[in-house]
């Protein structure tokens, strides 16, 4: 009996494929040539500087107080020197309580890329088109190339992740 139910489908399956008009083959796809050629007219890319891997653990005694902010101890992750200067990545450690006349001043940074992570505390901030925005641990953000920025606030515990492109920048400070 299953000789005869395979031998059935087998006809049927014949018939079936008679029954179909021809098919015709399917057209060429264009994405492949389509990336050759936009390879092809895009600019080199600019050499990179040689990179390393750069390995960073938690001591206290890495805080120091000889980074932009007089009110600020920073930790350095050992980016720029593993990147040959490409980015930079530090700990923040703003040291409380907040003083609004030396914290609250507005400046950007002429960078390419300023992402910040909130570890811990939080942090109020005013950003250029923005307004006031308060930062709290798990909190992030972006700050765009050149955009007007302060810290208004933040609690004595606050400590910032901060990952900035290129590592060696200029901070404009401006008067209100």
């Amino acid at each position: 009996m299953a000789k005869r139910k395979s031998t059935a489908r087998a006809a049927a399956k014949g018939a079936a494929q008679k029954k179909s008009p021809p098919r015709k083959p399917a057209a060429k796809s264009t994405a492949r040539k389509t990336i050759k050629s936009a390879r092809a007219t895009a600019a080199p890319r600019p050499a990179r500087p040689k990179q390393r891997v750069a390995i960073s653990h938690h001591r206290d005694e890495d805080f120091r107080a000889d980074g932009l902010r007089a009110y600020a101890h920073y930790r350095d992750l050992g980016i720029a020197d593993a990147s040959g200067g490409l980015a930079r990545a530090h700990v923040i450690r703003l040291l409380g309580p907040c003083n609004p006349e030396e914290v609250s001043k507005l400046h950007y940074h002429d960078v390419e890329f300023q992402m910040v992570y909130v570890l811990r505390g939080w942090v109020k901030t005013y950003m250029e088109g923005v307004g006031e925005t308060m930062m709290q641990r798990g909190s992030s953000w972006t700050q765009p190339p050149r955009i007007r920025h302060m810290i208004l606030d933040y609690s004595d515990d606050v400590e910032l992740l901060e990952v900035i492109l290129p590592a060696d920048f200029k901070t404009v400070e401006l008067t209100a």
